[in-house]
């Protein structure tokens, strides 16, 4: 059976709507995957640091009483979990306040050896942070080497752009070492500066990357790889939050990966494509519905039967 991985940051999400707190949820857009998947049934593995404070042991239950794997966490007590206070505008659209106080060494002292057919699910700031850089490059490494399937989602914020510069080569790195690259259309204007599917698939390309599924927020999906371009329309609706929409999309698409035979999931027909993209736009909707940055566990169990 394939093994799932998912890592990458783990933040406190504070939920403001009219400029009053209305949630506070376990999020990062790794753990959101992960969390999503879980509640599919499939324990995914989650791989990331935070604090041995409050808010970390609230983390940590919350991910054990959802079918996350969490024998990979890293704990730290000189430092404290990151909090994000996520301030939703008129159509549910959020934007970030990030406070972080890390310890001065940050290290991954003890990670998984991901095989072949397993699936690997990293990406956003965690991918391109230089204090846990090396050792997830080499996990990174040792998993393509032992072929498993790796799927990166850059999830470039905008307020990291004065940085660009400095992370611009850790995001080609990943471009490189990944066989899917799931970005939206704004992760692509800011790190490539392209406004189209086309313009970032040529990115992707020029960087070694196969297959782009560029997402456009209500306009719809694009798939674009060497063979296939699919324009896949999204259904209409109005979101409660869209925080953690891109984070289930993800989750949908590793679910449908897990599902395929051991000598898939690439490459994929067109109709298998189209199948796997409409499932992953359904768990995106079903996050937007709510203020979960998941999957609802009625949605998970329904898809988890089918």
């Amino acid at each position: 059976m394939k093994k799932l991985f998912c890592i990458g940051e783990t933040v406190l999400d504070i939920i403001f709507r009219d400029n009053q707190p209305v949630a506070a949820k376990p999020g990062g857009s790794m753990l959101n995957t992960a969390v999503s998947l879980g509640r599919t049934g499939l324990n995914p593995v989650f791989i990331s640091d935070f604090g041995q404070d409050a808010a970390g042991d609230l983390i940590e239950a919350f991910l054990i009483d959802n079918g996350v794997d969490t024998t990979f966490l890293e704990r730290f007590t000189d430092g404290q979990t990151a909090i994000s206070l996520a301030f939703l505008d008129e159509e549910r659209n959020a934007s970030y306040s990030f406070y972080r106080n890390f310890p001065d060494k940050r290290q991954l002292h003890r990670l998984p050896e991901a095989g072949a057919g397993d699936i690997v699910m990293f990406g956003s700031f965690y991918a391109i942070s230089h204090e846990v850089r090396q050792p997830l490059w080499e996990f990174l490494l040792q998993a393509k080497t032992n072929g498993a399937f790796l799927v990166y989602d850059p999830n470039f914020r905008k307020p990291h752009l004065k940085q660009l510069p400095k992370f611009r080569p850790w995001i080609l790195e990943n471009i490189n070492i990944a066989r899917i690259t799931r970005g939206s259309a704004g992760d692509f204007l800011h790190i490539f500066d392209v406004q189209d599917a086309q313009g970032a698939y040529k990115e992707i390309r020029d960087h070694g990357g196969d297959t782009l599924i560029y997402t456009k927020s209500n306009e719809g999906v694009e798939v674009i790889t060497p063979a296939i371009h699919l324009n896949i329309a999204v259904p209409d609706i109005y979101p409660v939050s869209t925080i953690g929409a891109g984070d289930a999309f993800n989750a949908g698409l590793i679910f449908s990966f897990a599902r395929l035979p051991d000598e898939k999931p690439l490459p994929l027909t067109e109709q298998e494509w189209e199948k796997t993209i409409r499932l992953a736009v359904e768990f995106s909707t079903d996050v937007c519905l709510s203020l979960d940055n998941y999957i609802s566990s009625e949605f998970a169990q329904e898809v988890s039967h089918v």
